[in-house]
């Protein structure tokens, strides 16, 4: 069980590859998480992530686990709750997508959408009905600033984001009441693999202070993260401006 600063004893990461997922881990190793799933898809960067975590001291399981075979996520991660109890999980996959391309072939942004949307909706559902019937937990979900408002550069990853954004506000509704903690994490521009060759945008960051700031929400058991926080009236002005004036921004 997680300790009275809502540090988690255990940890299920879906998405086990990521950068800012595993940022996230190691934080929360190096603080009190001493049992860790790291589910994806097999390769090489996720069993390097699994024993740079077991160098920590963590005892550390890889899942395979794929976002699209939604038809698997029962069975999959329903084995994993069956291990024990899982304190927290951590919801970390998804694509950045190619607009243009999305633009030109419509499977691409499909492709996009149910990585980003469907699958998450999915494994979501199972994660929290598991964590119900366990009477304790929190899920953390890694959505982005992009859902606040959709920009014409990335509008069909930024809508994935937003369904999700709002898939973790109604999830956690749902829960509330049975113990379980749903926290949306809204990040601007992080600095990973998936951005490589693009120009940072302003208040860009690394993944290590999206895991700071998971660590500190889970202290206060947000409901909502923004990273950095002064993000947060950065994209109040934004979301509120008319129409025809977003329109003529360079974003």
């Amino acid at each position: 069980m997680k300790d009275a600063f809502g540090i988690p004893q255990s940890l299920l990461v879906l998405g086990g590859s990521s950068e800012i997922a595993l940022a996230v881990a190691r934080r929360l190793v190096a603080r009190r998480t001493r049992t860790v799933w790291l589910a994806g898809r097999p390769s090489p960067a996720l069993e390097a992530g699994a024993e740079g975590l077991r160098a920590l001291g963590a005892e550390v399981r890889t899942v395979p686990f794929d976002a699209l075979e939604t038809a698997t996520h029962e069975e999959v991660l329903g084995k994993v709750f069956a291990e024990g109890d899982v304190d927290m999980v951590l919801l970390a996959f998804g694509v950045l997508g190619d607009q243009r391309r999305a633009e030109r072939e419509p499977a691409s942004a499909v492709h996009t959408a149910q990585v980003n949307y469907t699958g998450a909706v999915s494994a979501g559902l199972v994660c929290g009905a598991a964590m119900q019937r366990q009477g304790h937990g929190s899920i953390v979900v890694l959505s982005s600033v992009a859902g606040e408002r959709a920009r014409r550069s990335n509008f069909v990853y930024g809508s994935t984001k937003a369904g999700l954004d709002a898939f973790a506000q109604g999830l956690g509704d749902a829960l509330h009441g049975h113990g379980v903690h749903v926290m949306a994490v809204r990040p601007g521009f992080v600095r990973t693999r998936m951005t490589e060759g693009l120009s940072p945008a302003p208040m860009a960051v690394g993944p290590e202070a999206v895991a700071e700031a998971v660590e500190e929400g889970l202290r206060r058991r947000a409901a909502t993260v923004w990273v950095p926080a002064r993000m947060r009236w950065a994209m109040a002005v934004l979301r509120h401006l008319p129409r025809a004036v977003f329109r003529r921004l360079p974003v």
